[in-house]
């Protein structure tokens, strides 16, 4: 079987503006995990990351521009995705993240350090007037964190609680989510170790502990989460590159990380030392080990994700301009290279 024909497809982010095709639409083949693109549309500019909606028949970009923006892109024909109603305002700049939860699309507004929620109408088009919550607070690292930067919303297993990462103020704010339709309301703020620069958080399966990823440190923190309270509190932290790393450990930048769905593993990228960070997790979910890193098949990874069944892991290597599959060992939690794609500027990955 080639892969091109029925079946799953993957979508590939990517900048415009550095040379990337926009959204691209690729098959995969269920026996190797290979994909083979079939379409590019650039009607958004620099979709750098993408959600599937809730339902079946819509994906959603954002527009990573000064006047950050987001898109509806509809389905129907899964192959060549399509502007579903007009582009809107996210009435922040340079957002980098989303997520569709309670009724909203949710994005992170890297460049203003904010969030902003729209509303999802029933045929999964944008509603045109976002509710911005701003973001306040700074870090030490004076280039990085003058002021805040939020880079991704997750929301927790409950669909209760949304969490916002904000690498700028070195915190991680979670805002109640409302089931009625309206925007989420602010909770609360966990504050995480100054310069430390938390960019993104993957939860653990069972839903009582989220690991933050730290791109100005090369860190993971270890956290636990109380669904009942809305509580994040910290328990430990991990070096995603190994003891001897040296001179390179100055010039790395972690970028995504991903959780096995058993818990017993998860994968980080390492942008610099251009690697995936292999951890164990202890059974409690408190702690993580180190077991080794593997090359990333390319050159700045911006973004790992897991193909449904949890068997496979694709890095996409912004500046290489490709994105790399990886067969996981079950026993080990080490990937290994299958193959790769071409595909510029490559930002991120996400299964239809």
């Amino acid at each position: 079987m080639d892969g091109t024909g029925g079946g799953r497809r993957a979508y590939i982010g990517s900048y415009t503006s550095a040379g990337g095709r926009g959204i691209s639409t690729a098959a995969v083949d269920p026996d190797t995990g290979a994909l083979t693109v079939l379409h590019h549309t650039d009607a958004v500019p620099d979709p750098s990351y993408l959600v599937p909606g809730p339902g079946a028949g819509m994906l959603y970009a954002v527009s990573e521009t000064e006047d950050g923006r987001a898109a509806a892109l509809s389905l129907a024909d899964p192959d060549r995705p399509g502007p579903a109603g007009a582009q809107v305002s996210v009435g922040g700049a340079g957002p980098t993240h989303l997520t569709c939860a309670a009724g909203q699309l949710i994005t992170a507004n890297y460049t203003s350090g904010s969030i902003s929620s729209l509303p999802l109408r029933p045929d999964g088009t944008l509603g045109a007037q976002p509710t911005v919550l701003p973001h306040h607070g700074c870090g030490p690292v004076r280039e990085r964190q003058e002021g805040p930067h939020a880079h991704a919303v997750v929301a927790d297993a409950s669909w209760r609680w949304l969490l916002a990462v904000d690498l700028g103020a070195d915190s991680v704010w979670v805002y109640r989510l409302d089931h009625a339709g309206a925007a989420p309301r602010p909770h609360g703020r966990t504050p995480l170790r100054p310069g430390s620069g938390p960019r993104h958080l993957a939860f653990h399966p069972r839903g009582d502990r989220a690991y933050v990823i730290n791109e100005l440190d090369s860190t993971v923190t270890c956290c636990r989460w109380d669904r009942a309270s809305g509580v994040l509190e910290p328990a430990g932290e991990v070096r995603t590159l190994p003891a001897d790393a040296g001179g390179e450990a100055r010039e790395n930048y972690p970028s995504e990380l991903v959780v096995s769905a058993d818990g017993r593993w998860a994968w980080a990228a390492n942008r610099g030392h251009d690697s995936i960070a292999v951890l164990a997790l202890e059974p409690d979910g408190d702690g993580m080990e180190l077991v080794t890193t593997v090359p990333c098949g390319g050159h700045w990874p911006r973004d790992l994700a897991l193909d449904p069944a949890g068997r496979r892991l694709y890095a996409a290597n912004e500046r290489s301009g490709d994105v790399t599959w990886f067969d996981l060992d079950p026993d080990t939690g080490v990937p290994r290279r299958a193959g790769a794609v071409e595909a510029p500027a490559a930002t991120c990955v996400v299964f239809g």
